[in-house]
């Protein structure tokens, strides 16, 4: 099943999300539906807040990435090739490395891209699909995508890093996306 992405201005992306446990009501088909839903809108991150849900759950596939890559670009990331999974109860435990520069979007801000400076790597703390625990340190690319969707869990957005001045310019925009009124080839829900 397909859900449409909630829309900038709604509540539910300003909460911080809670944890889950294993007998969470059709986790499994959630999962699937996330990943659904994440391609149908052609992102390579989705957050539960992101469909209505405020649970501590996102799905990242930066495999896409690396497949679309410039010639001069590969290699430049290391983490290549990229990972697909889904992450729950994920709480960060360290970020590491050099801050850097990357063009960002969001499935919730559809039309509006800008850089966004982030660590070169994050350690986090997360259960997979059967709740098996794991703590690894990701870098590069996929440690992008993963602390752009973890921030969902934590009721932030991409545009919260940008200068006040940039903010103040991209108000306009932001005001119409919260009314509804963006063209986009995905379902969404916009705040009432």
């Amino acid at each position: 099943m397909i859900f449409p992405i909630v829309a900038y201005g709604a509540a539910v992306l300003r909460k911080v999300s809670q944890d889950i446990t294993p007998d969470y009501p059709g986790l499994k088909t959630l999962i699937d539906d996330m990943w659904e839903t994440m391609y149908a809108s052609n992102g390579v991150g989705l957050a539960a807040p992101q469909i209505n849900k405020d649970i501590r759950l996102f799905v990242i596939d930066s495999l896409q990435i690396f497949e679309n890559l410039e010639d001069d670009e590969k290699g430049v990331y290391p983490d290549a090739p990229g990972v697909k999974q889904a992450f729950i109860n994920a709480h960060v435990l360290s970020l590491d490395g050099e801050e850097w520069a990357y063009n960002e979007g969001c499935l919730s801000i559809p039309k509006i891209r800008e850089d966004v400076m982030r660590a070169e790597s994050v350690t986090l703390q997360y259960v997979d699909e059967n709740f098996e625990p794991h703590t690894k340190t990701f870098n590069g690319i996929t440690a992008r995508v993963i602390l752009h969707e973890y921030d969902h869990i934590e009721g932030k957005l991409f545009i919260d890093y940008l200068k006040p001045l940039r903010r103040k310019m991209l108000q306009g925009k932001l005001n119409d996306i919260s009314k509804g009124k963006v063209k986009i080839d995905y379902k969404m829900i916009f705040p009432k």
